[in-house]
């Protein structure tokens, strides 16, 4: 229990500095939202007003204070560009990326471990190698390509989903599972590709210890030994990998959006960038720094779960 709650204290910290960093940097960048609303020709007294009804003209600690209170009751503000709440705005995109997101990660966890297990089952074999080698050359492939790979090949050649025909889950669920299918697939091969050779070398790791050559000893059979005994230590250093990769699929979702046409958060992120429109910015930013912390903290509960002697060494 302390280990616990040692973890999270820690996320809390760490999350408190991200919201500090995150807010201080995007105060000090040279540009002022006031005149890029209002535009070059405004007057002072109208730029002066705005910056006033901005709260842009407060000291920058009072106005971190003042955003931080607000945020944790869950209000990010007011957009620079659109004039209406942040949260709804993040609101009405999120659950899009979220079902990319969790699309990519149940699509990487399916292609990688069964092949991962197998591969390290079968190793030395043809069919062993023959995995190997197509492993390597999708790592060596970043997301933002496969998706143009995927787009031509089953876009344009084949024709099984229309690029750029993003549909609606609310007008038709399986029209839009079966587009976000194309673009959860892009993300997910290069880090399914990672999370293969991770656990394909845990697993070949394992069969050289002591414990699995005394199982050998006993009679036991090399598949209870495989999947009973060496499948549960392997799993420890891939478990954590996955938590980590989840970053990876987060930013990767975001670049993904803009290659399929995705109307997620990844649009109204770079959109915002563009147009200096910061509580925007920095409230998506905070919301995936809040998803990798969580994230980062469940793979640690669930590494002291499967190995108890994680707090010894804490």
């Amino acid at each position: 229990m302390r280990y616990v709650f040692k973890k999270i204290l820690s996320s809390i910290i760490t999350l408190f500095i991200v919201s500090l960093l995150v807010f201080v940097a995007f105060a000090l960048i040279p540009g002022d939202p006031a005149l890029s609303r209002l535009g070059t020709n405004a007057t002072e007294s109208a730029l002066a007003s705005l910056r006033h009804q901005m709260g842009l003209d407060k000291p920058l600690m009072v106005r971190y204070f003042i955003w931080l209170g607000s945020a944790l009751r869950g209000d990010f503000g007011t957009s620079y560009s659109y004039s209406m709440s942040v949260t709804s705005m993040i609101a009405d995109k999120l659950p899009i990326t979220v079902t990319l997101m969790i699309y990519s990660l149940l699509l990487m966890i399916v292609i990688s471990v069964p092949l991962g297990v197998y591969a390290s089952y079968k190793e030395g074999t043809l069919i062993d190698r023959i995995i190997q080698i197509i492993n390597q050359i999708v790592m060596a492939i970043p997301p933002f390509f496969s998706g143009i790979l995927i787009t031509l090949f089953f876009g344009m050649i084949l024709r099984i989903f229309t690029p750029g025909g993003f549909v609606s889950i609310s007008k038709n669920a399986v029209g839009f599972f079966g587009f976000m299918f194309f673009p959860s697939l892009a993300i997910a091969l290069p880090k399914s590709a990672m999370v293969l050779n991770l656990l394909y070398s845990s697993l070949n790791g394992e069969k050289k210890k002591d414990y699995v050559r005394t199982a050998y000893s006993r009679g036991n059979r090399s598949k209870t030994v495989f999947f009973g005994h060496m499948l549960k230590n392997a799993s420890i250093p891939t478990i954590t990998f996955l938590g980590m990769a989840l970053a990876d699929i987060i930013a990767g979702s975001i670049i993904i959006e803009q290659v399929f046409g995705i109307p997620g958060l990844g649009r109204i992120l770079l959109t915002s960038i563009q147009n200096r429109d910061y509580p925007v910015v920095i409230a998506i930013i905070m919301l995936v720094a809040v998803v990798v912390i969580i994230c980062n903290l469940a793979v640690d509960i669930i590494y002291r779960i499967v190995d108890p002697r994680v707090e010894e060494n804490t």
